[in-house]
């Protein structure tokens, strides 16, 4: 439910794209939701399609609960209040939460952030350069939401919030004098229409690869889905106070082509490939950071960050094309905002109490970011490197096996294990894992091991590192949570990480979280 002034239905319709068939008369609204248990006297209530329920099976009960009008795709009974028949009922409540909120996005210069990995990084480096530059700069994430000097734990499983929220934080962010807007934006969250109302200036994408199949049916699928973002940048009017529209490609991705021949507004492009507009020469690795030239418009200035790994410069560069290309910052103001931002959470995390080796949590749950954390792992340690990591149920079964494939390739010893297995069997999970680590020349008991629990998972690598080595547990991150049946248990992978590094030393710490595998 959000709250506003009171109005007139007709004065929320006016904000759809397409006209409604429209019954019944003009009442006064009090609120806007989608949530058919939060609705109140006075509610409009927008009945959205989902994967699980349908939201028209809820009109009546939204009826009872003394809704004053209902928005709807399907043809409706009479029901006994006014009902707006729309094409997309999802396009229609995000539009109606922007009217309801006075449309906040018109008040803000608005930056969507996309792509398959890197998002976070992305955003974050992008927010800590507008700020060191002077802008008023709010954030959405996938961990968290900042709205001037606040940060709210958004609890989002690594997707777009919904258009009711998303449209109250802009809204938020306006009221509290911020001027810019970091979105960022997931495929799910541009095909369910959550930012069809944010009226993006910039938009940023960091690359296309395999991800979310079990969703969008094909890769082709997946990259229209982003692609909307760039396609539709151009849709709406440039803003009085806004700069020129512009879309922000990763010239080095497979996606760039695509990408250029749907974007209908100018174009700033980063990467390694010749003719890029923002570049990086001279890469310099080492567990300390990475360092390179960047060169933009005939000038190369020097870079230092403590981020590690080569997609660390894929983001850097990302959020140097936005700011600098895009947003007009100072290129000088911008680079010393970047050498500040020390890490973000659950992205390459450094966990270290004491241990002789290194411990690190990531958030690679792609193949693609899967590889290039091993790659980074590589830079961290001349030592062996292991790799702690499962493969979500009820999503992208193809990933299993290649996931795997990639860790028998780029790690000394990889353990597979659980995660969010939901109502899917864990242990044929492990089993499609073990089948694509074996075709790719992996032993089991050698070069890979099966341990379900993921405590125990840590617990082991934990045991089996030697002084100099690197243990990494990948595909969690941030997360505060793993599902199993139906069922959300807490998890957070640093506290598991620094469980185990305790009990193998011997040390005060945190106690390991239990999960259903776990046993007694």
């Amino acid at each position: 439910m959000i709250q506003g002034v009171l109005v007139r239905l007709s004065e929320l319709a006016e904000a759809l794209t397409d006209r409604p068939t429209w019954s019944g008369g003009n009442p006064e609204i009090l609120g806007v939701c989608s949530d058919s248990r939060l609705v109140s006297a006075g509610s409009l209530f927008v009945a959205v399609p989902g994967a699980a329920r349908n939201g028209h099976e809820f009109i009546p009960q939204a009826i009872r609960s003394g809704a004053a009008a209902v928005v709807g795709e399907q043809p409706a009974a009479e029901v006994g209040v006014p009902y707006l028949r729309v094409p997309n009922s999802r396009q229609a409540l995000a539009h109606l939460a922007a009217c309801w909120h006075g449309f906040p996005a018109r008040r803000l210069t608005v930056v969507g952030v996309t792509g398959t990995d890197g998002k976070t990084t992305t955003i974050s480096l992008l927010s800590e350069v507008l700020r060191a530059a002077g802008f008023a700069t709010g954030m959405i994430s996938t961990v968290s939401a900042r709205i001037g000097q606040e940060e709210l734990d958004t609890g989002f499983h690594v997707t777009t919030p919904d258009a009711l929220q998303v449209q109250s934080y802009l809204a938020q962010m306006a009221a509290a004098g911020q001027t810019h807007a970091l979105i960022e934006v997931t495929s799910h969250g541009l095909d369910q229409e959550r930012v069809a109302a944010c009226e993006f200036d910039v938009a940023v994408v960091t690359n296309i690869t395999h991800e979310h199949l079990d969703y969008h049916g094909s890769y082709a699928a997946y990259r229209a889905a982003k692609g909307r973002l760039f396609a539709e940048l151009g849709g709406t009017p440039v803003k009085a106070s806004g700069p020129a529209r512009m879309a922000v490609l990763n010239r080095d991705d497979a996606a760039y082509d695509y990408l250029r021949g749907v974007t209908t507004v100018p174009v700033v492009t980063y990467g390694s490939e010749t003719g890029a507009d923002v570049c990086a020469e001279n890469i310099e690795y080492s567990p300390a950071g990475i360092r390179f030239d960047l060169l933009y418009k005939r000038q190369a200035w020097p870079v230092r960050s403590p981020l590690v790994g080569a997609f660390n410069v894929a983001n850097i560069l990302a959020a140097l094309a936005a700011s600098v290309g895009g947003l007009g910052v100072d290129p000088g103001a911008a680079l010393a905002a970047v050498e500040t931002l020390r890490g973000i959470p659950g992205r390459m995390e450094r966990i270290d109490i004491g241990q002789p080796f290194a411990a690190v949590v990531d958030f690679a749950h792609t193949p693609n970011a899967l590889r290039r954390a091993l790659a980074a792992a590589r830079t961290l340690t001349g030592g062996r490197v292991i790799v702690i990591f499962g493969s979500a149920g009820l999503r992208d079964r193809a990933k299993r096996r290649m996931m795997a494939e990639a860790a028998v390739e780029l790690a000394d010893l990889a353990i597979l294990t659980a995660e969010d297995p939901r109502t899917e069997s864990l242990d044929s999970i492990l089993a499609e894992m073990a089948a694509g680590a074996e075709a790719h020349g992996g032993v089991e008991g050698r070069t890979f091991l099966r341990v379900a629990d993921r405590g125990q998972a840590l617990r082991e690598a934990v045991r089996r590192a030697a002084p100099g080595d690197l243990v990494m547990s990948c595909g969690k991150g941030h997360e505060q949570s793993m599902c199993f049946g139906e069922t959300e248990y807490p998890w957070d992978d640093r506290v598991a990480m620094r469980a185990a590094l305790a009990g193998s030393l011997g040390v005060p710490g945190p106690a390991m979280p239990h999960l259903p595998t776990s046993g007694t």
